[in-house]
């Protein structure tokens, strides 16, 4: 583990394995731990880097600040120059795809191939309203009033029916970090900061060969809104997860590593008849 200073704020990632990087961006609620059942499984053939956003994790608080995603996008291209690595492999999950594909469109020479997982090109009204329902859900200081109204939509109805006592588990260890102030007033930050994202007009210009998954009881960003994303990319191949939510990655583990991997790691992307 290990921090750099970018814009005099600290910048906490990790770095382990050999082989191809691939960099992983979380989503706006998780940090590098949050990765970690994923680590072993990622990191037997490439080097795997997590880093922690600014306002996630071990990085700096940006306390009483207003700010957009591009200090996150310029974050990632400020870790790269500081590990001497010109291009990666990427992987984002909702914010962290966001991030991902902004990077893409700004520095397309420095993304090998992407996947992006429930992602989409711009905060739809739709999303805004949500954010905005965590938001004054956070000024309850309630805990256990944030995570009712921020866990259950984030997981299908599927898994958390079958899967109920694993998110009692979840709900244990959520609760007490959920009452913290500092925390939800790092989400409202976070949150805030992916308001004006649109980049509907912008993604021909990714030339990274790109997969993107969706799930298809994602009901924070719709099946339909990531077709968009879709639609407007060049180079792309696109798969949709029944039964799953927007949490895919924890609701299908190994369906998770095995599209990361084996998309990012297969050698030959066309193929003679």
């Amino acid at each position: 583990m290990a921090k750099f200073l970018f814009q005099e704020k600290e910048v906490f990632y990790l770095i382990e394995g050999e082989g191809e990087p691939i960099l992983l961006l979380n989503g706006i609620m998780m940090s590098t731990k949050s990765w970690q059942p994923f680590v072993s499984s990622l990191t037997e053939r490439n080097t795997l880097i997590r880093v922690d956003f600014f306002d996630q994790g071990q990085s700096t608080k940006l306390l009483g600040e207003t700010y957009s995603q591009a200090i996150q996008v310029a974050l990632i291209e400020a870790l790269l120059n500081h590990l001497h690595i010109e291009k990666t492999h990427m992987v984002g999950i909702s914010y962290g795809g966001e991030i991902a594909i902004q990077f893409a469109i700004q520095y397309p020479k420095r993304v090998n191939r992407l996947v992006l997982f429930n992602t989409t090109a711009y905060t739809s009204p739709w999303l805004k309203d949500i954010g905005r329902g965590w938001i004054a859900a956070g000024k309850t200081r309630d805990g256990l009033h944030y995570y009712q109204t921020t866990i259950p939509v984030i997981y299908s109805p599927h898994f958390y029916e079958e899967q109920i006592a694993w998110m009692k588990r979840r709900e244990g260890v959520l609760v007490p970090i959920f009452s913290t102030p500092d925390f939800l007033d790092q989400m409202e930050r976070l949150i805030l900061s992916a308001e004006p994202y649109d980049v509907r007009e912008e993604l021909h210009l990714i030339e990274a060969k790109t997969l993107l998954v969706s799930a298809e009881m994602d009901y924070l960003t719709p099946v339909d809104n990531q077709e968009l994303v879709y639609q407007k990319l060049r180079f792309k191949d696109w798969v949709k997860i029944p039964f799953a939510g927007h949490a895919s990655m924890y609701e299908k583990p190994m369906l998770f590593t095995a599209l990361v991997l084996g998309y990012l790691n297969v050698k030959d992307s066309t193929y003679a008849i």
